[in-house]
């Protein structure tokens, strides 16, 4: 069960709902949501062509709310991309590397396990995503998670996209529930939601072909759901897609949700563009950003989590989204190369208090959590006083 929630939510959610003046034009949204009926097609549209954004987001925060009251969550992480040696090249991606590219690398073992090690005191999961490389199989993966839960037993590994897992059992000749097994024994803990892009193999053909094909993202994550693998989900907006196609994506992860009940957390984050990459990609607002997370808090009533993706929004309007629907904000990070070289400038350098200062300020209370949901406790950001105590005792 999922931080905060018990069969009273819904009930707490139409209390509220019924108990307050509507415009006339969310009426019967409401109705639906007071009912715990998901929003259709046709809801969805009506949300997204709405310019009533503060009603939106007034009525996703209701819901959070209703689940979790004022807490908003997050974790103390670490992101380490493996490679960016990719055999693939997306439109949309500023990270990929050719091999003989200058700036071409590929950690070793060796390399990851220091790498690691300089964050292993304080965080409690890993994070490693990266490129297609063309020689890591299941093989090089189960001894680098092996290597890892050997050195940090402690630490979660979330790893590897859907895409990865595609390629790593092409290379390896086994089928994706096989190589998930493999990786699972091994010590893969959970699954990120990357590489979701948009689930319409119209759009993807465009912006990553050679991808996984949409159905092949929700077969990789209903495989390891099934094998008792948590995964998130996401949505890369504002590149070529309409409307209904970020419709019919949130719909085909509830649909899944409504199956496996294996995702945790949805992701949604707008493409970064630039001259070079999808020049027809237009920049998404704040407001526009703000109103995508709010629909997917109100679209997706399943899936438990809505995360304010601050590697990719940046704080400011991170903050804002913990008024909008999400109620999870990523974690302390470190380093992370991905988001980026595709042009975000949010820190990476966050310690715990200045995480939680971000929550704090949005007039939500700071929970730590463990990666899966399942551990809480509330984060007291100490005087300052006390840092300078801390820092004074452990030398820094």
């Amino acid at each position: 069960m999922a931080a905060g929630e018990d069969s009273g939510w819904r009930g707490l959610l139409s209390n509220s709902l019924l108990n307050s003046h509507w415009p006339d034009e969310f009426k019967a949204i409401v109705e639906k949501l007071a009912a715990g009926t998901p929003l259709s097609r046709s809801d969805g549209h009506a949300l997204f062509a709405s310019t009533d954004l503060d009603t939106i987001g007034h009525l996703a925060d209701l819901v959070k709310q209703s689940r979790y009251g004022n807490r908003a969550f997050f974790n103390v992480n670490v992101h380490i991309n493996q490679t960016n040696i990719c055999t693939l090249a997306c439109k949309f991606c500023a990270f990929r590397r050719g091999r003989r590219d200058v700036d071409a690398y590929g950690l070793e073992i060796a390399e990851y396990i220091e790498d690691l090690r300089q964050y292993s005191g304080y965080v409690d999961e890993v994070h490693s995503v990266g490129g297609l490389h063309p020689e890591w199989d299941v093989e090089h993966y189960s001894k680098l998670f092996a290597a890892v839960k050997k050195e940090f037993p402690s630490i979660h590994i979330k790893a590897l996209t859907a895409v990865e897992i595609k390629h790593i059992s092409k290379l390896s000749n086994m089928t994706f529930k096989a190589t998930l097994q493999q990786l699972q024994a091994s010590g893969l803990n959970s699954l990120p939601g990357g590489g979701a892009e948009i689930l319409d193999d119209d759009v993807r053909s465009i912006i990553c072909r050679g991808k996984e094909s949409s159905s092949e993202y929700l077969e990789i994550h209903k495989t390891a759901h099934e094998l008792g693998i948590s995964t998130n989900c996401t949505m890369l907006f504002g590149t070529i897609e309409t409307i209904d196609q970020r419709i019919t994506h949130l719909l085909k992860l509830r649909d899944l949700q409504d199956i496996t009940n294996g995702f945790q957390c949805f992701v949604p984050y707008p493409f970064l563009p630039d001259d070079s990459r999808l020049p027809e990609a237009q920049l998404s607002s704040a407001s526009e950003t703000l109103r995508m997370i709010a629909i997917s808090r109100l679209m997706l009533d399943n899936i438990p989590h809505i995360k304010a993706y601050r590697m990719n929004i940046g704080d400011e309007v991170a903050e804002l989204s913990l008024r909008y629907g999400a109620d999870d904000i990523d974690g302390t990070v470190q380093k992370e190369s991905i988001m980026h070289l595709a042009g975000s400038k949010a820190p990476l350098d966050h310690d715990k208090v200045a995480l939680a200062r971000i929550v704090q300020n949005s007039g939500s209370i700071p929970i730590r959590r463990d990666t899966i949901y399942s551990k809480f406790e509330e984060f007291k950001i100490p005087k300052e006083s006390e840092r300078r105590s801390l820092k004074m005792a452990v030398g820094v």
